[in-house]
């Protein structure tokens, strides 16, 4: 709640003007019983009814109801600004947060519960803290008000209201704390479900292909039935706060009424003076309804607000050295000296890591699956930071320079295609946006994608989704290697660049890589080693370290692993 509040304060003055509006509310309608009474009192007997100052109050109690209600509109409107205002500002600060996360974060948790936290779980605080704002300020009020205006029309029966009321207090408080956790339980479930569904949603073809549905419908019924589960329990705790404080509140109101006919009969009050005290029991008691309900959906908001700080206070991504240098003069030489690194400190990965790489090498890197390969590239590009040692980038320490000025050095082709929202062109300038439409047309030619790209409906202006809408696999991963070609940076990166090519397109695409890459350090990760062949540099890697370094001829002729992976290739 202390952190929410951090929030809350930027909007200090439309709150103040809230609690003005409010406590006008509450003089308003606490003044209309006092009024109705005094109307009652007017009624002496047959024949004896004092019609002129009863118009004349009718009259006062509509003009405050209409005041009142005019009130509470402008009140309600001034919530939702502050509530949607606060919402957004977390939402925004949630997503910067994000964005400054190092990647193991988003590596190591679901992207569906990151998106549950994000979108799902912001609604749902914001619906708890616009009932919080809308109901507590006027319940609080409204509870200190009747008690004052009580006390001064019989101090016994104010006295007996005022015993009895915390026991709805002590129910709501019970209740509150068994619905905290188990909202809680419910957001992260919710979570969970959220993942899930986006998981299978966005990979229905492998899914298929598989024969999985069966399989995945089984685990969705699993984690829905969880969630039903937790669902109606925090339905059910905070579903019995109104009932329960209800009856309380009537307990008090038989209690009003009982001592109020006595002391009536004995003279103590008139008959209007009950009606009044009985409304503003009626009134005193009704806010702890309100408030009840207002803590139960606080839970919810709470337990929702919980998930969103977490993510919030999430450690940022280590910034860049104090000093660091924004540009370096690429020469294209890569050394790393004695690097070891692990994604779990529990579980070495990479030990005693040493290379060197002169200017303008091709450096191919080979292995089984899980050896590191894909992980030398995440630390040359300082995607995760090492643990110990050093690499170097033509004479530079990476860690002496800003991310961006490493990562602008190099040019990337993933196994996995990124494209944006967008045109095609846009998306092939992605890393060159000044570049011109000949530029742009140039690279795509290059990679050879500038023919499917002319078959389109808009060709270069064809509109395409984040996913690449009809693209095949393979345009898409043309489309990146365009980029690349548009780019030219000093140093490249191809990670399975053409794993989604057809074997001719590869045999051009292969010629124009060779091209791109005269003069310019590269670092290619292939599984098909018929990609690698020509390169200057072939590493051997076995559970992170390099087993074996030389070119295709020279590890031929060791006749070792490297050989024999060579003999299954052919195989």
């Amino acid at each position: 709640m202390k952190e929410v509040l951090t929030y809350v304060k930027k909007y200090k003055f439309l709150i103040a003007i809230t609690l003005i509006l409010s406590i006008a509310i509450v003089v308003a309608t606490l003044y209309v019983p006092i009024i109705i009474g005094k109307g009652i009192d007017y009624i002496v007997g047959p024949g004896n009814v004092d019609f002129d100052r009863i118009i004349n109050m009718i009259v006062v109690v509509s003009v405050l109801v209409l005041i009142t209600a005019l009130l509470q509109w402008v009140v309600n409107t001034i919530n939702n600004k502050i509530t949607y205002n606060v919402v957004r500002d977390i939402r925004n600060e949630a997503f910067a947060k994000i964005e400054e996360l190092p990647l193991k974060y988003i590596d190591s948790h679901s992207y569906g519960d990151i998106v549950s936290r994000v979108i799902s779980d912001a609604e749902q605080f914001s619906e708890g803290l616009l009932l919080g704002f809308t109901q507590l300020f006027t319940g609080v009020l409204t509870i200190l008000g009747t008690l004052v205006l009580m006390l001064t029309i019989d101090v016994k029966i104010a006295l007996a209201v005022v015993v009895v009321t915390p026991l709805s207090l002590v129910v709501a408080n019970f209740i509150a704390k068994k619905t905290f956790s188990m909202f809680k339980m419910q957001s992260q479930t919710r979570g969970e479900h959220t993942a899930l569904i986006e998981e299978i949603v966005g990979n229905q073809k492998v899914v298929k292909a598989f024969g999985h549905e069966d399989e995945a419908i089984s685990d969705f019924e699993e984690i829905n039935e969880q969630l039903g589960k937790y669902s109606l329990r925090a339905i059910f705790y905070s579903s019995l706060t109104n009932p329960c404080t209800r009856f309380v509140n009537s307990v008090v109101y038989a209690l009003v009424a009982i001592l109020g006919a006595f002391t009536v009969i004995s003279g103590g009050i008139t008959v209007g003076s009950l009606s009044c005290i009985l409304s503003y029991a009626n009134q005193y008691t009704k806010p702890f309804n309100e408030i009840s309900g207002v803590i139960a959906e606080l839970q919810n908001a709470l337990a929702c607000a919980t998930r969103l700080m977490e993510l919030i206070k999430e450690p940022s991504q280590e910034p860049d050295a104090i000093g660091a240098k924004e540009a370096i003069d690429v020469n294209g030489e890569v050394v790393l000296e004695n690097v070891n690194f692990s994604y779990v400190p529990e579980k070495e990965l990479i030990k005693n890591f040493n290379l060197s790489v002169k200017p303008g090498q091709k450096v191919a890197i080979v292995g089984p699956t899980g050896c590191g390969k894909t992980t030398v590239i995440n630390l040359l590009m300082r995607f995760y930071d090492i643990n110990s040692g050093k690499i170097v980038v033509s004479g530079e320490n990476v860690m002496d320079m800003t991310r961006h000025a490493l990562r602008s050095s190099y040019g990337m082709v993933l196994q996995e295609t990124w494209l944006k929202a967008g045109t095609i062109k846009e998306n092939i300038a992605f890393g060159r946006p000044d570049a011109s439409f000949e530029e742009i047309v140039e690279a795509a030619k290059k990679s050879h994608a500038h023919g499917f790209i002319r078959r389109l409906p808009q060709g270069y202006d064809t509109v395409i989704s984040e996913d690449g809408g009809n693209l095949s696999q393979g345009q898409k991963q043309l489309l990146c290697i365009a980029r690349v070609m548009l780019s030219t940076p000093p140093m490249l990166i191809l990670d399975e660049a053409t794993s989604s090519i057809d074997i001719r397109t590869e045999v051009k695409i292969q010629e124009a890589f060779n091209e791109l890459m005269q003069g310019k350090t590269s670092f290619i990760v292939a599984h098909r080693l018929s990609t690698i062949m020509g390169a200057d540099v072939i590493l051997v890697m076995k559970d992170g370290n390099i087993i074996e370094q030389g070119n295709h001829e020279t590890l031929l002729a060791q006749n070792g692993f490297y050989a024999s992976l060579h003999a299954m290739a052919k195989a």
